[in-house]
């Protein structure tokens, strides 16, 4: 393991002498990097609940993550400070959480600070009644007064009078906010939510489309795959040829700018301008496996290599990052780094020196020829070439873009472009090699269930796509670590985190829901039946934890947990779809698979538990009405009758891959035990025997068969 990990660092504490907290003994990276402040923080739970109950204290909740830079400026300014931690350790009950661990807890009081003051963020810190209702939130404190925002210990401070002095007021602020939080899991209005939906979605994504440099809305900028998805399924269901060029554009913006690491693979969390230019560094695992599964469908759409070209990166980054040697993926890469100049001094680091560059390193590096071809193509500059830089932290450096295509790029230096290409790969090269050697960024080590689950979809499609079996191996040894060490063996219920050989904390609903798709689509990359069984079994264990049979839809934590006063369910596709929305597709895919009505009326009635936000707000939910739009049309299924060895049935699910299909379930009728288990739940699987004696092609609409076909151009026929 790699000398940038949590263990890493308190192993250097503790070598100094330095005395922990109650942090210690936690999984969570994020929770041990704060394990050493001189605030007694105690993790969520019951504990620290029944400690601000017995000492009438209010608790102070701050919830981040490991890789979140603000973060770490608040613990270095204001939770380091011995003054400010006096005062929150004599006044509060200090509390720690990990929003990748507890996104539930996350979700709760991320829209109680919304309710209080419109607006959130991370690192996010609500002050809570020893009931757990919040009455007071903000983001970032500075150690001083600046900004407009009050200094750390003087906010606490004031707080601590107003828990004494005006008590009554506070507790009114509480329950306010838990009446309008109720909203959220109230029965819904039955409004029905239409296909117009989709058109008044598309038509105000539209509005915010930036046709100048991709990509929607102004800076900050974030990717956000879920539109995008919606905006290929749009274009499939209705034909509007903008939605596709909308975001065939804004990928290739975004693949040329500095959001993209060009050395590497792999994208960065979002750019602070509108160019894509200058990036928030951090790389998360979440974003990775939706931007693959994105550029897959893209090149599906599209046909542009450089599409394929980009997931194929993605991919290698992953798998040489972010692969643990279990088989499954950490979570995530942080933004800042040590300085590479002085990698030996501790207080030298910063957000992304692990990726800048100065042109005088890069002209070192490489011959006058390639180095001048290097920098012209990829912006660099001897002043820097920063478009927004508040902070000062990137003069003299640069970040990688693409500043004009190679073609140009060969003929500003009088080259051909085969020449100019070659020169270019091995420039990459010989950087990357030289990057390796700088101080890393830290590395959160955990293992999400969830995340692993869209990591598993995104490999399990590039197999399909682009034919890498490493990329269907990959996934597979991941799926089976899953399966064996995140999920408890008597009662088949999942794990949400794995570290140090430990798993631990209750699943959550976006656990179940990503981990189905992504053995939904392993299914229909090896047709091994054991993946379809496991959806479904996951599936019914999912209807029993989450289903609320009295309003539609799954809340997304467990029941259970008394320390939360309130379960919610999520109604925004933000950087990562809602459990809810996965789900929904996930019912109509295994409806599809195994004949099973009672699982799409469950879909169908989980979107509909989410019409008055659809009709609010239609956008919000970009991967609900994906769902929305399977669920209006009756399912597809496509049975190859023959074995993946055979060339005329891989000729076959070439023609099926090459094609994007939603709504569309892939079967494997090999008179095997995998077509008899389908067979039993499926009896259309009984019906489609190979002809001739040849690998052969059934078409199926709503559990209804066309006429098979034995020639792979008959399929394009009927698919087109």
């Amino acid at each position: 393991m790699s000398n940038n990990t949590a263990a890493h660092f308190v192993e250097q504490q503790l070598a100094q002498g330095k005395k922990p907290n109650r942090l210690i003994d936690e999984q969570s990276p994020y929770l041990l990097q704060h394990a050493f402040n001189p605030v007694e923080w105690l993790p969520w739970g019951e504990e620290a609940l029944a400690r601000a109950r017995r000492e009438d204290k209010p608790v102070f909740l701050s919830i981040g993550y490991s890789t979140c830079h603000w973060c770490h400026v608040m613990a270095h300014e204001s939770f380091a400070d011995p003054a400010a931690a006096a005062v929150l350790n004599h006044h509060f009950i200090p509390v720690k959480v990990d929003r990748e661990e507890r996104p539930d807890v996350d979700h709760l009081y991320m829209t109680a600070a919304l309710a209080l003051n419109g607006g959130g963020g991370w690192p996010l810190s609500v002050f809570l009644t020893p009931e757990g209702q919040a009455f007071y939130a903000g983001t970032y404190f500075p150690p001083q007064p600046r900004h407009g925002l009050p200094g750390f210990k003087q906010l606490l401070e004031l707080i601590s009078n107003l828990w004494q002095e005006r008590r009554d007021k506070v507790m009114e602020v509480a329950a306010g906010v838990i009446d309008h939080l109720s909203k959220n899991v109230s029965p819904p209005e039955k409004i029905e939510a239409g296909d117009q939906l989709a058109a008044r979605a598309y038509t105000m994504t539209a509005g915010d489309f930036d046709a100048t440099h991709g990509g929607f809305g102004a800076a900050p900028k974030f990717p956000r795959p879920v539109l995008s998805n919606f905006l290929l399924h749009h274009h499939w269901q209705s034909g509007e040829q903008a939605a596709l060029q909308m975001v065939l554009f804004s990928l290739d913006r975004m693949a040329a700018g500095g959001i993209y690491d060009h050395l590497g693979g792999g994208f960065h969390r979002y750019s602070v301008d509108e160019q894509w230019r200058v990036p928030h560094f951090e790389k998360m695992l979440y974003d990775q496996s939706q931007l693959a599964a994105l550029y897959l469908s893209a090149y599906q759409l599209g046909s542009n290599p450089r599409h394929a070209k980009v997931a194929a990166d993605i991919f290698a980054y992953v798998l040489r990052d972010l692969q643990a040697p279990e088989g499954a993926f950490y979570s995530a890469e942080d933004a800042d780094s040590l300085d590479p100049e002085e990698p030996a001094n501790p207080e030298k680091h910063g957000e992304g020196l692990f990726y800048l560059w100065r042109e005088t390193e890069i002209r070192q590096l490489l011959d006058p020829v390639s180095g001048e071809l290097f920098c012209r193509h990829y912006g660099v500059r001897q002043e820097g070439n920063a478009l927004a830089d508040p902070h000062g932290e990137f003069q003299g450096k640069n970040i990688l873009y693409q500043a004009a295509d190679v073609a140009a790029t060969a003929a500003t230096c009088d080259l051909p472009v085969e020449a100019a290409t070659d020169q270019l790969t091995a420039a990459r090269q010989r950087l990357l090699a030289t990057r390796t050697k700088r101080p890393r960024p830290h590395l959160d080590d955990k293992i999400i269930t969830s995340w692993n689950g869209l990591m598993i979809s995104a490999l399990a499609r590039g197999f399909q796509i682009l034919e890498r079996p490493e990329y269907r191996d990959t996934a597979v040894r991941a799926a089976n670590f899953l399966l064996s060490k995140l999920r408890d063996s008597a009662t088949g219920r999942l794990f949400r985190r794995y570290r140090n050989g430990r798993a631990g904390l209750p699943g959550q609903l976006a656990d179940y829901a990503f981990l189905v798709q992504g053995l939904l689509d392993l299914y229909e990359t090896t047709f091994a039946i054991n993946w379809l069984a496991e959806a479904e079994k996951l599936t019914a264990n999912q209807i029993a934890l989450f289903h609320d049979p009295q309003n539609g839809g799954f809340f997304d934590a467990p029941e259970g947990d008394n320390t939360i006063p309130l379960r919610l369910k999520s109604d925004y596709d933000s950087a990562e779809p809602a459990g809810n929305s996965v789900a929904a597709m996930n019912l109509l895919r295994l409806a599809g698979f195994i004949n099973k009505p009672e699982w799409r009326q469950l879909a169908v009635d989980t979107i509909g538990a989410f019409s008055p936000r659809l009709q609010e707000y239609p956008s919000a939910l970009p991967q609900m009405l994906v769902a929305q739009s399977c669920a209006a049309n009756p399912p597809r299924q496509i049975v190859i009758a023959g074995t993946p060895a055979e060339e005329g049935c891989r000729q076959m699910l070439a023609v099926i891959r090459r094609r994007y299909l939603p709504n569309t379930q892939v079967m494997l009728a090999d008179d095997g035990a995998g077509q008899q288990w389908l067979a039993q739940r499926l009896p259309l699987l009984n019906d489609t025997g190979r002809l001739n004696d040849r690998p052969t092609a059934y078409l199926c609409q709503d559990f209804h068969c066309h006429r098979p076909v034995n020639e792979p151009e008959e399929l394009a026929q009927l698919l087109d």
